[in-house]
């Protein structure tokens, strides 16, 4: 458990925090590409880190990130009109570059505008992503070149919802292992409910989770038992800040981020990539068994359709005979847990154990980030030796040393 202290140590993301310091060492995913789709189109609100932000892609092409209210008097600049390389101002005809300079100003008869300067943001656009640094300037890391975001378009998927929880239980859910083959287990022997009674992680009664620290996070094994002659392993990657590297069937690597929007909700983004000649299926792209995609979320709010106002349209029926929650998407199943918490968890009265290895190690890596951070270093996870990172599964005979069979194929 942690103190109350420390829980809001590694919630509180916001400017000025120790964790939100952190946070801004790290570039952030912001946007879908397809939400600024051609220059000169509606500017985008947006919120990261508890700092309300206006996107736009100006005349030219180029990615503004400022903040959202007008130094004149405060208006929100998602009113602006987006022309000719700036975002002007609709209540008195202020307008700013991409890097947050005021260049004009429509209602002054002299104008004082080289004054006049928004707080602005990096922008850089990776993988139909638009990524954003907010942190110092000397020490922007490289580029997040992730190797989803390095494969044709017709090789990847990106999606986003928003998650209505703080950024570390939704993170500390997810790379969670063992709720895995309860969580989304399927009653029956189809995978569409969830995590068939095939699989070999379900049919698995025996689970070790072993953690191996990395110079980016840590490396992390779910290690099944499937009988006296075979043993199961599932290898992940945890990158931080708050990234996940999943294996799946199948030449497929799947992952999460789980952004702070503020300290009561956070943005978790899915992505997964072909990792051969063979592009992804329309029937992929839908994340029906997830429950990420345009059927399941509102792709103007990125609210999910189930979600705790309805009850995340549990079925009772389902829950007896069809899967093990009653609610339909493996990552719906996720959010419904996870925000039944509450906006922030109280951890002073949870109970960890031996199942619980990843959590541990998670928040030991956020507590040492932060004070590396506070000591002046640079946190772990800011160089590019993570982004070549895969995960991978693997059945092997019992004997076999499993971490040769698997460490070759996790990049």
């Amino acid at each position: 458990m942690l103190t109350v202290k420390q829980s809001k140590l590694l919630t509180a993301t916001g400017p000025g925090t120790p964790m939100g310091d952190v946070m801004r060492r790290y570039w952030l995913p912001a946007l879908l590409s397809w939400e600024l789709p051609e220059p000169d189109c509606p500017p985008v609100r947006l919120r990261l880190l508890s700092e309300d932000l206006v996107a736009f892609r100006a005349t030219d092409g180029r990615l503004g990130i400022l903040e959202e209210f007008c130094a004149h008097r405060g208006t929100s600049l998602w009113l602006a009109r987006n022309e000719e390389n700036g975002l002007r101002c609709v209540f008195h005809g202020w307008k700013y570059d991409v890097d947050g300079r005021c260049v004009d100003q429509m209602n002054e008869p002299t104008p004082f505008a080289e004054k006049i300067r928004l707080r602005s943001y990096p922008a850089v656009e990776l993988g139909g992503v638009v990524w954003v640094y907010m942190g110092p300037a000397d020490e922007r890391p490289p580029e997040p070149r992730f190797a989803w975001t390095q494969v044709p378009e017709s090789h990847r998927h990106v999606t986003k919802v928003l998650q209505e929880s703080n950024w570390l239980q939704a993170f500390e859910g997810g790379i969670d292992i063992s709720h895995v083959p309860i969580l989304h287990r399927s009653l029956t022997t189809s995978s569409a409910e969830g995590y068939a009674t095939t699989d070999p992680f379900v049919a698995g009664s025996d689970l070790r989770v072993e953690v191996d620290p990395t110079d980016y996070g840590f490396r992390y094994f779910g290690v099944f038992a499937l009988g006296p002659d075979e043993t199961y392993v599932r290898a992940y990657h945890c990158v931080m800040p708050f990234t996940q590297i999943r294996p799946d069937k199948r030449d497929r690597v799947y992952g999460h981020y789980w952004v702070p929007v503020d300290d009561e909700t956070c943005m978790t983004w899915n992505w997964y990539y072909s990792t051969t000649d063979e592009p992804l299926a329309d029937a992929e792209r839908s994340e029906e068994r997830f429950g990420n995609g345009p059927g399941d979320v509102d792709q103007n709010t990125f609210v999910a359709h189930r979600n705790a106002r309805n009850g995340y349209m549990l079925d009772r029926r389902h829950q007896r005979e069809r899967n093990f929650t009653g609610i339909e998407g493996i990552n719906a199943q996720d959010r419904a847990v996870q925000e039944s918490m509450g906006r922030i968890v109280n951890r002073t009265r949870e109970h960890l154990g031996p199942a619980d290895k990843t959590i541990i190690a998670a928040r030991k890596m956020l507590f040492d980030a932060i004070q590396t951070v506070q000591d002046g270093g640079a946190p772990p996870g800011t160089g590019a030796s993570h982004h070549a990172a895969r995960a991978t599964q693997r059945v092997v005979p019992n004997g076999t040393d499993w971490r040769a069979a698997v460490l070759p194929d996790m990049g």
